[in-house]
């Protein structure tokens, strides 16, 4: 598996349409369903089961739930030396949970 790989993994879902909770590619999915389904693509089964979300989880709960999740199965980098091929968390505002994820094409552009 390489950096090329995961982008050329995740290139491949652009234009699938937005759907909440799905994981299908050119069907649909959202942007943790995006990175589920490069995850399959690229290194086989899920490593857990993604929970029931609604749209405004993260407000709801108060909880770093994606980040936890991303800390079980990825390494972090600094902001700094992020590449392509790596899995970004965003959030909003800087005490806001993060809620979204995407996958660096480049050092300026994503999938999301």
């Amino acid at each position: 598996m390489t950096r090329a790989d995961i982008v050329e993994a995740a290139r491949r879902w652009r234009g699938t349409p937005y759907v909440h909770q799905a994981s299908l590619i050119h069907v649909g999915c959202d942007c943790l369903g995006l990175v589920r389904g490069v995850w399959r693509d690229i290194i086989g089964d899920e490593p857990e089961s993604a929970p029931a979300y609604t749209p405004d989880w993260a407000e709801a709960l108060s909880a770093e739930t994606l980040l936890d999740a991303a800390h079980r199965h990825f390494r972090v980098v600094a902001l700094s030396d992020f590449r392509e091929g790596d899995v970004l968390l965003l959030r909003f505002r800087e005490h806001f949970p993060a809620k979204h994820l995407g996958v660096a094409t480049s050092t300026t552009h994503m999938i999301h």
